[in-house]
């Protein structure tokens, strides 16, 4: 989250309450949210194994391209 920019508000804000959660890579699901860092948005992307207890975080990163993951 340090490397790439990524407040620990930020990723508790979309753990807590996601706009998206698609399945990805079994075990791991993607939560994701269109936030605005830096006065840009970007969509906060948290890979997170849902099958350990508790969850575990993978990792996180943003993405400019909101598009390309957003799912309809």
């Amino acid at each position: 989250m340090q490397r790439r920019g990524i407040p620990l508000g930020v990723v508790r804000a979309v753990l807590a309450a996601p706009g998206q959660k698609i399945p990805e890579h079994d075990p791991v699901v993607c939560y994701q949210s269109v936030v605005e860092i830096n006065r840009k948005p970007y969509l906060v992307r948290v890979m997170v194994n849902e099958t350990v207890t508790p969850p575990k975080v993978v990792t996180v990163y943003r993405a400019s391209k909101i598009r390309k993951y957003w799912k309809p």
